[in-house]
């Protein structure tokens, strides 16, 4: 999403630019190919939430870790209950 968005809202050179910051963080990227967990917890938040499908994994995700989902998106106060949200502007 943040790759689409920059490069849709600014340019490609910005979205290149913020692959290589996201990529020099000490973050870990999390695959659903073989996590049938996760795409599960995922296909039930799409089920029944109005959540977009990405969304939805991030929502299993930070569940399944026990973590707090950082978003300014206004559609996830409908998991708040399931899922910790840490609220942006």
């Amino acid at each position: 999403m943040i790759y689409h968005n920059t490069m849709r809202e600014v340019s490609p050179a910005a979205a290149e630019q913020k692959d290589r910051d996201i990529a020099a963080l000490s973050i870990e990227v999390v695959g659903v190919s073989d996590d049938l967990v996760l795409a599960r917890q995922a296909a039930i938040y799409k089920a029944t939430h109005k959540l977009a499908y990405a969304d939805c994994f991030a929502a299993a995700l930070a569940k399944m870790k026990n973590a707090e989902l950082l978003t300014g998106d206004p559609d996830f106060a409908q998991a708040e209950k399931e899922v910790k949200t840490g609220w942006r502007k």
